[in-house]
């Protein structure tokens, strides 16, 4: 028969799944009659757990936000999930300037991982590899990080110091849309009070963030994933490159990304069949244009430049080349 100090681990960690628990459901699941449900919840109070008291017919206790993180009880799938996320995420370079945090929260569970469950972590470690390798990413403030996310949930404008890729400075008033992580950086995308259009600023270069009085609604059409991946398309770069391409939108998205590259219809001549000839516009800006030709070729598709002239140049030059190659004996 439990304890009754195991009986109030197991209140709080009910109370912690959420919601609000009837004082009938936790007595049910206790084991115990109503009156000691209330001796037990005497008893986190007493050991300033947040607990609240929900009057009404469907009323019965539940956990207030307090100052202060209650007492995790993890079941050893959940101790597992929050160290594989940790490993993940200190891998993927998804951490904030405090990165010993990541280390130091991975170590305290590991200490009162029960043995086997360690021996269990350890061996999946053991057997787990990534494909990419670890980099030194520059990652954003962890105070600036919750300033943004609050602006972000309450709609508030917040004003930024920010220092762009050449090193220039400037203050600047943003419509927080969403934060985004993406290849290991985060990036927080809105609408630049002061130039009017919607820009995105990687967090890590945001020096500092406070939020300013007011509100603002948030614009329909592409959440915060997709419009950093079509700013990133859109980005300027030396080349505008327009090419139409005979194929579906999952054949060109699988060589040409959405944060590479935007798709559109293109509308067929005057008497083609739109049914029989299926052609996408394809768009994107590049530094250089000496990697496009053999992503051309590996998408197996028919093709027309329209511009620029040098990308026809360098895939003709490409075809003569395997042309030769596969001349020879």
């Amino acid at each position: 028969m439990p304890r009754p100090t195991g009986r109030v681990l197991t209140l709080l960690e009910l109370l912690q799944s959420g919601g609000t628990r009837t004082v009938a459901e936790l007595a049910d699941r206790l084991g115990v009659e109503g009156r000691t449900v209330r001796r037990y919840v005497d008893q986190l109070i007493d050991l300033d757990v947040p607990v609240e008291s929900v009057r009404g017919r469907y009323g019965g206790y539940r956990l207030a936000p307090g100052y202060r993180l209650p007492p995790l009880m993890l079941s050893d799938d959940e101790a597992l999930a929050v160290l594989l996320g940790l490993v993940a995420g200190r891998r993927a370079g998804l951490t904030t300037t405090e990165r010993t945090a990541n280390e130091t929260a991975s170590a305290k569970i590991r200490r009162v991982l029960p043995k086997h469950i360690a021996r269990r972590l350890d061996t999946l470690l053991e057997a787990l590899a990534f494909t990419d390798q670890p980099g030194e990413l520059d990652h954003p403030d962890a105070g600036l990080l919750l300033t943004v996310a609050d602006a972000v949930r309450h709609r508030r404008p917040v004003s930024i110091r920010y220092t762009d890729r050449d090193g220039r400075r400037s203050e600047r008033t943003l419509h927080a849309y969403g934060i985004v992580a993406h290849a290991g950086r985060w990036y927080v995308t809105g609408k630049d009070a002061q130039v009017g259009e919607d820009r995105t600023f990687r967090l890590d270069r945001i020096a500092a963030a406070r939020t300013l009085p007011g509100s603002f609604e948030a614009p329909e059409g592409p959440g915060p994933a997709q419009r950093v991946l079509s700013g990133f398309a859109r980005a300027e770069y030396r080349h505008e490159v327009t090419l139409r391409v005979q194929g579906t939108v999952e054949q060109i998205r699988a060589h040409l990304p959405a944060s590479v590259a935007s798709l559109e219809e293109h509308e067929p001549a005057a008497g083609q069949d739109p049914a029989a000839e299926h052609w996408l516009r394809v768009e994107l800006r590049a530094q250089r244009l000496d990697w496009l030709p053999p992503i051309l070729a590996s998408l197996d598709l028919p093709f027309v430049i329209e511009r620029p002239d040098e990308l026809r140049d360098l895939v003709i030059a490409l075809a003569d080349r395997l042309t030769s190659y596969a001349r020879q004996a």
